[in-house]
């Protein structure tokens, strides 16, 4: 086994397309990081393969701030401890336990659940997309359960892009830190490998993220920068970052070590 990086930063988005929040420790379950997409919109407009009403169809989504209104039980299992102790599998919430409120560009804080959000955010939309609310325990990520990128790769699209690259962008739950030596798109080379964060928790990571417009929008304004997806397509066979799949449960946390396994 080598360390071959840390964990900049953590990150889950309550509500899919929404603003994310940056946290000290996630709890890293087999469906993905806890409390992580467990709200979404769906749209009769889009197929059932990907039915989801993201930013790709409203850009101001991205300024949208959801806050978990129990955020002590939203931030891990409820059992947690006593489950580890007697090597179980821990309870999630209660799905009402896991209610978000939102913060509106404008500052106004409206339930997750209440109906005139959804009018809101259907705003200078196309009317063909009826949006209706979507809940689920497990993450209604766009592939598999958790995502990673490096902070060398963003660095490297800066450069080739000659535009300063927010990492948010990604939209990634686990930042990755390979190393000031370290040369970008690394995570690539973790494909069919696992890796071990912190003490406990096992990764296999299974294929790179393949890239849409999202990574166009600025995660603040939602300004869109086309140059960026060209690059990630014309350099990067359109991937950045990597998907991966939990093998071994367990609270990852910022500064974590990664190792690589076998």
């Amino acid at each position: 086994m080598s360390v071959v990086g840390k964990v900049d930063s953590l990150w889950r988005y309550p509500v899919k397309s929404m603003r994310g929040e940056e946290s000290n420790e996630a709890y890293a379950s087999y469906s993905g990081i806890y409390g992580d997409r467990v709200f979404a919109f769906r749209s009769s407009a889009n197929h059932d393969g990907f039915p989801y009403f993201t930013a790709r169809e409203q850009r101001k989504l991205l300024q949208y701030r959801p806050r978990f209104r129990y955020p002590d039980k939203a931030a891990q299992p409820i059992n947690l401890v006593d489950a580890e102790s007697r090597n179980a599998n821990p309870l999630s919430a209660n799905l009402a336990e896991f209610i978000v409120d939102v913060e509106t560009p404008d500052g106004k804080s409206i339930a997750i659940d209440d109906p005139a959000l959804i009018e809101i955010i259907r705003a200078n939309v196309d009317q063909n997309h009826q949006v209706t609310l979507m809940q689920s325990q497990r993450a209604m990520t766009d592939c598999r359960p958790v995502s990673l990128f490096s902070l060398q790769s963003a660095q490297q699209l800066a450069e080739e892009t000659g535009i300063p690259v927010d990492k948010r962008r990604f939209r990634a739950n686990v930042y990755v830190d390979f190393g000031a030596a370290a040369k970008a798109f690394a995570e690539n080379e973790l494909v069919g490998r696992s890796v071990r964060i912190g003490s406990k928790v096992v990764i296999t990571i299974l294929e790179r993220d393949s890239r849409c417009m999202v990574i166009t929008l600025d995660p603040d304004t939602g300004e869109q920068t086309p140059a960026i997806l060209k690059k990630v397509a014309q350099a990067h066979d359109g991937m950045a970052g990597v998907y991966g799949a939990v093998v071994v449960e367990g609270l990852i946390r910022k500064g974590d070590s990664i190792e690589l396994l076998g």
